[in-house]
């Protein structure tokens, strides 16, 4: 494991699934995780106390993408709890999906509005408004998704992710100099409460394990890894890289 004592994280949409995973893997790793959800209120106090349970520091800020006022909110609620202190780490990892709402026959300007204000504007913007608050040699990581490389239905949230990645290889040049790098993490198809339809669905899940190279579903923990080494030191010299956590989804034909 890393060492991130002294450090402190914030990690976007953290309550639950892939998010909850990486503030959980941070705070073992030593650094104090700021949580921020939306909603889930519950869940949020719930990845707090998992952190905690490991004699991590965590707590949690609510803030709801895609309002007006959730920039404003979640920075008032950061700097409090920062205390003056420095941020180390900015995990923007919230995010949301449209299934086939986003489909080209069905997608509408508020879905697409929608699906860009949490996506796309809310990783941008809390972006823009950490970095006055982070020290040099930080460390910025946008959870992406394999649509950026691959067709998807979902035309919507795949542009999305595209732009993530574009974010994240614009900024990474932008901050250089101040020694920030700046990824993505594309995170394929993983096993969360948000996709547990899979459990109970074994031909469609045996279907996507086919589909993938190492040959199963990925774990919320898969993503967290991967995201613990681009802030790690170990991670310094890797910047404006879209890092494939996918176990090789879609990597190419299937040969079984």
């Amino acid at each position: 494991m890393a060492d991130l004592t002294g450090k402190t994280a914030l990690v976007t949409g953290a309550s639950r699934g892939i998010g909850r995973a990486i503030a959980e893997r941070l705070g073992s790793d030593g650094a104090r995780v700021i949580v921020h959800y939306g909603r889930q209120e519950t869940a949020a106090k719930e990845t707090v106390a998992a952190i905690e349970a490991k004699d991590g520091q965590a707590i949690a800020v609510r803030a709801e993408f895609g309002t007006d006022e959730a920039l404003d909110t979640l920075f008032t609620g950061l700097e409090a709890a920062l205390a003056g202190k420095p941020l180390d780490i900015l995990v923007n990892n919230a995010g949301i999906a449209t299934g086939m709402e986003g489909s080209i026959d069905l997608v509408t300007e508020e879905t697409f509005d929608r699906v860009f204000a949490v996506n796309v504007r809310a990783p941008l913007f809390v972006s823009k408004r950490a970095l006055p608050l982070m020290r040099d040699g930080g460390r910025i990581i946008n959870v992406s998704s394999p649509s950026s490389r691959i067709a998807n239905p979902d035309l919507a949230y795949s542009m999305t992710k595209g732009a993530v990645d574009v974010l994240s290889r614009s900024l990474a040049y932008l901050v250089g100099s101040r020694g920030i790098t700046v990824n993505s993490v594309a995170a394929g198809i993983t096993e969360t409460d948000i996709t547990a339809w899979l459990r109970d669905n074994e031909p469609v899940r045996a279907a996507l394990s086919s589909l993938t190279t190492l040959g199963r579903i990925g774990q919320p923990e898969d993503i967290a890894d991967a995201v613990a080494f681009l802030a790690s030191d170990d991670g310094r010299w890797v910047t404006g890289h879209v890092l494939d956590a996918t176990g090789g989804f879609f990597l190419g034909p299937s040969m079984g």
